[in-house]
């Protein structure tokens, strides 16, 4: 298990390269869906199967919108690829940056970071993620209404950026 984890983090990694070093929105939204997929992997990992179904279908109903907008608002006939050279270029940059920030923590970390939830009782009745949506609503309340309105906010700027041709903000799109 703790090797599924560990390749599901190089993924996360690797993933969040792959969209910080893409100028193009449609290889950014592939990155992203992979990135949460490897997040929910390793949240899976750590015995959080609940609130990883959760976050992987919001993340990804959410990453829907945003690809559509992106894709309709950024429209290009030849975007650049992973395979171009500056995309490259920004991608070795990245993952140099990555693994000297790694070499610097890399002390100790891995010792006691790798059990999961499940893992932490001998003979244990009771699953990591038992309470589910009640823990959500009831500890997490507060949080899940701060990012509803965060989210109505968001649908409403850019309901703004994309109102019409004469009075929006994008006039030249």
């Amino acid at each position: 298990m703790t090797y599924i984890v560990f390749l599901f983090l190089v993924g996360l990694v690797l993933g969040l390269i792959a969209v910080a070093s893409n100028p193009s929105p449609y290889f950014a939204a592939l990155g992203l869906v992979v990135v949460a997929g490897m997040g929910c992997g390793v949240l899976v990992g750590h015995g959080g199967s609940f609130l990883s179904l959760v976050l992987f279908l919001i993340y990804l109903g959410g990453m829907l919108v945003v690809f559509a907008y992106s894709a309709a608002l950024a429209a290009e006939p030849y975007p650049e690829t992973w395979g171009s050279r500056p995309v490259v270029f920004y991608m070795m940059m990245y993952l140099l940056g990555v693994v000297l920030v790694g070499g610097v923590f890399w002390g100790g970390w891995y010792e006691g970071s790798w059990v999961a939830s499940d893992e932490m009782f001998e003979f244990s009745v009771v699953r990591g993620d038992i309470g589910g949506v009640a823990v959500m609503y009831s500890s997490g309340g507060g949080l899940l209404v701060i990012g509803a309105w965060v989210l109505l906010l968001t649908l409403f700027v850019v309901l703004e950026l994309t109102r019409g041709l004469s009075r929006g903000a994008l006039r030249a799109v």
